[in-house]
Formats: C-alpha cells, structure tokens, sequence
C-alpha cells in the first residue's frame, strides 16, 4: 500500500512535466499585459501580434492594459507574476532601455524577466521644420555650429527615446542644440511645424504625415538599414554617423525563471506569426517592421539598450528622479 502511495506521488510529480512534453501548454488564456491604455500604436502591436499568436497556440491572448508610472506598473504585474507563461507583457524601448537608464524603477529590466522574442520596431527620424536651410545630415551640423545658441530641438519629454536620441547625436557631433521637453509627441511635433523649434527626432509613425505634406524634412533615419517608407532617405550611418542607432522598438517577456519549453513554445510560435506575409501590412500603420529574434537574441539586444541609454544619460546628466 505504502509502495503504491509512493508511486502515485512520483507520477503526479512528473505530470507537469510530460504534460508540457506533450504540448498541453497552454491548457488556458494567456494574459498579455501591456504597458499603456488602450489605443496608440504599442496597443495596437499587442492586439494584431496578440490575435495572431493566441491562434497559433490554440489559446486566447487576453490583452489587458495597464498603464501608470510610464510602464513601471505593468512591468511590475508581469514580474510579480507566476513564471507558468500565462502571463506574459509587451514590453518596449521604455520599460527595458530608456527607463531603466534614467530613473531608478522598482524592478531589474534584465534578472526579473524572462525574453520570450523582438516583435518588430521603427526608426526615429532626424526632422527638421521646412524652413530651415538644410537637406543634409552635414549641412545641419555646419548649420547648428554657425548658429551657436540659436538651435533649439523638442522631445516628446525628459528621458524619451526622442530625448535621448538626440542627446546621443550631440554627442557623437559636438553640436549644441537646447532642449525643450513637451508633454507628449504631438505637441513637440507641432511646434517643429510652426518653426517654434527647429528640430526633433520623432518616430517615423508620427512624422511620416508631415514629412509627407512638406511640413517637415526628414534628413535621416536611425536604424541601420533604410526604411522602404522613406527610401530616398538615408540612414544615419550612411551620413557619416557611423554605428549610430535608436529604434523604437516592441518585444514579449515574462517574469524570470520560466520553463525553458515554455519559452521555446512561445518563441516558436511568435516567429511564425511574424514571418507571415500580411502581418507587415498591419503593422505599416505604426511603420513597425517584424523583427523575429531569438530568446538569447532579445535578452543581448535589451542588455545592449540598457547599457546605450544609460551612457548617455550618465554623459549627459539625466536623471529624472533627483
């Protein structure tokens, strides 16, 4: 009777594990957290990503937005969550490069979570208002160095990707530009319109209809291959700026210390549904290109983010919460 309890015991052990072995996960819905409210482009990624993926592993993606504290709070969610992949977060260039680097947070970006995969990015695009006499990457530099003082550049706020960009593009020029912080994309964005800064480095989603009206000149793109968007604009690098590189950029984790074959699942999964042909196509909206990565890839890639803005923010002085 004892030797039969002992059996029974071992074998309900063992059944988690041949169970995944066996590709029982997922058994359920998955919770996708996603670190803004609804509407936007990061939503909009997580629900064309999400729908897709859910299919492929024959179980739901439940998107559920959390904004708060510009990410902080999700990414808290996903870390204090069971490491079983039922709960999983997009996490993006905010909550796993720029934030970490700026500001102390209340979790690790790196050891609290796990890397499932990239989803996909978008470039930053150096843009300037229509009136200022330069086409080039060159001529805006001669231009900014002539005018010592009398350059001013908008952000979509302390610490954002558009601020941080541009502060790395001083340094890697000499320039000196001002910084004027906004509340936001759009009203940065509209004041390099009406000619009240002069430039910016928004993401090409939101510069794109005015670059298409002839309201703003893009001079290049970040990235380190052009953007089939704006093929006649060259990339940074191709302007000299060797190496130079700033994406906004989308990808999936989970909290640290999930099943290695719950990983590979997901992984596996995720890069199917983006090498889908038609995904491109929905993703165009926000100008985000699929970005299939491996865990180890992702996991290097956001260290290699972190330890970038964090540089510069050193370099530079910035460090929101003093």
């Amino acid at each position: 009777m004892q030797r039969r309890h002992l059996l029974q015991a071992s074998g309900a052990l063992l059944l988690p594990a041949f169970a995944r072995a066996q590709g029982a996960y997922p058994a359920r819905p998955n919770r996708y957290n996603v670190p803004v409210a609804a509407g936007g482009g990061n939503d909009m990624i997580a629900r064309v990503v999400g729908e897709r993926w859910g299919n492929a592993l024959g179980q739901a993606f439940v998107v559920d937005n959390i904004g708060g504290g510009g990410g902080v709070v999700a990414s808290q969610t996903a870390a204090r969550a069971a490491a079983d992949g039922y709960t999983l977060m997009q996490g993006y260039v905010a909550t796993h490069g720029t934030n970490p680097a700026t500001r102390k947070v209340p979790y690790d970006a790196i050891k609290d979570f796990t890397p499932i995969g990239m989803i996909g990015a978008t470039p930053n695009v150096l843009a300037v208002t229509s009136s200022l006499p330069v086409k080039t990457v060159a001529e805006f530099i001669d231009y900014v160095k002539k005018n010592p003082g009398k350059i001013n550049y908008g952000s979509a706020g302390q610490g954002s990707l558009t601020h941080l960009t541009m502060e790395l593009f001083k340094i890697e020029t000499g320039v000196f530009m001002t910084h004027i912080p906004y509340r936001g994309i759009a009203p940065a964005i509209n004041d390099v319109l009406g000619g009240q800064t002069q430039a910016m480095f928004p993401g090409l989603a939101a510069a794109l209809p005015h670059i298409r009206s002839g309201r703003m000149r893009p001079l290049a793109v970040t990235g380190l291959q052009r953007n089939p968007l704006l093929k006649d604009v060259p990339t940074l690098d191709e302007a000299g700026l060797k190496g130079f590189d700033a994406m906004q950029w989308y990808g999936s984790v989970g909290p640290a210390g999930m099943p290695a074959d719950v990983v590979k699942r997901l992984n596996d999964t995720q890069v199917a549904v983006l090498k889908a042909p038609d995904l491109r196509e929905k993703l165009a909206s926000e100008a985000v290109e699929p970005w299939p990565m491996s865990p180890t890839e992702f996991a290097d890639y956001i260290r290699a983010e972190i330890a970038r803005w964090t540089k510069v923010a050193q370099a530079r002085n910035i460090h929101l919460d003093e």
